[in-house]
């Protein structure tokens, strides 16, 4: 196998807050939305943070998406979730909910009621996945995806959840519109990592925490790490207990427009986008209030 040479590592930048609820880094910085991390097209991570008891739940109010996924990772705490298509449901640690936009809907994400009752560390990763141009107009859909459905895969040293996609026989149970995977990996200090990458795709390893060499680099807490395009295989050294999230997929190829919470292909569709919602056509979360 053929091992990829490690092309750039952006820095974690400056983070800010979403609503009240989440303190997140953009790991994708200048890469966002481009063709350099198709099918992906943004990362937040919410780091480890404490959270002082509340009787209203920080979070993020009713606002829309268009044209893509959303691929929320729980690692401390509790988040709700509800949308306009009447789904709705509480994740914890482990667990992932994917929620397909498609031709659109609202939804708002907050901490648990009982996660702000009782306050605490909430951490999470929030990850957005495009969908292909003859996929955006597709019907919304939510995905519960519990700790215990995700397969786990010891690499010895390591462990790797296979969230979606696969890792050898190990298939995760997310349905995905295009190839990709996504692989939640946690390894001691020592460990050596090696991941097979399909010929053509890109891959993206975001480092939350701890401490890996790549070509005898020493990175901590970069942010993320990109690699060049030659090569089936990464390889990974831990030097420090870690914490990375692994993202992989086949490029879609196709023209990128995006403002705000929409992603489509033309600006024409975006404007398009911004007129059914306020008129209305994405749904309305008071019918589904609790």
């Amino acid at each position: 196998m053929a091992t990829r040479k490690l092309a750039s590592v952006l820095p974690s930048p400056q983070p800010h807050w979403v609503g009240d609820g989440f303190h997140v880094f953009p790991l994708f910085a200048d890469l966002a939305f481009g063709q350099a991390v198709s099918p992906f097209l943004m990362l937040d991570y919410a780091a480890p943070h404490e959270f002082r008891p509340s009787a209203k739940p920080p979070g993020v109010g009713a606002h829309p998406h268009r044209g893509f996924e959303t691929v929320t990772l729980v690692y401390d705490g509790e988040i709700e979730h509800r949308d306009s298509a009447g789904n709705n449901g509480t994740i914890g640690p482990g667990d992932v909910q994917w929620m397909t936009a498609g031709s659109g809907l609202l939804h708002e994400e907050f901490h648990s009621r009982e996660q702000a009752k009782r306050g605490g560390k909430v951490s999470m990763a929030q990850l957005w996945v495009n969908l292909p141009a003859s996929d955006k107009s597709a019907a919304p859909h939510y995905q519960t995806i519990l700790k215990g459905d995700i397969p786990v895969v010891d690499l010895g040293g390591a462990t790797l959840r296979v969230v979606a996609g696969a890792f050898g026989e190990a298939k995760g149970p997310a349905r995905t519109f295009s190839p990709l995977h996504v692989w939640d990996v946690s390894a001691t200090a020592g460990a050596v990592i090696d991941l097979p990458i399909a010929t053509g795709d890109n891959v993206l390893v975001a480092l939350f925490a701890g401490s890996v060499s790549v070509e005898g680099r020493e990175i901590a807490q970069a942010g993320l790490l990109t690699f060049d395009t030659p090569g089936d295989m990464i390889s990974l050294k831990v030097t420090r207990d870690a914490k990375l999230l692994v993202l992989t997929g086949t490029p879609l190829g196709e023209p990128i427009a995006h403002y705000g919470p929409f992603v489509m292909n033309t600006d024409a569709e975006i404007r398009a986008a911004i007129d059914d919602f306020r008129r209305g056509k994405m749904g309305n979360l008071d019918a589904f209030a609790s």
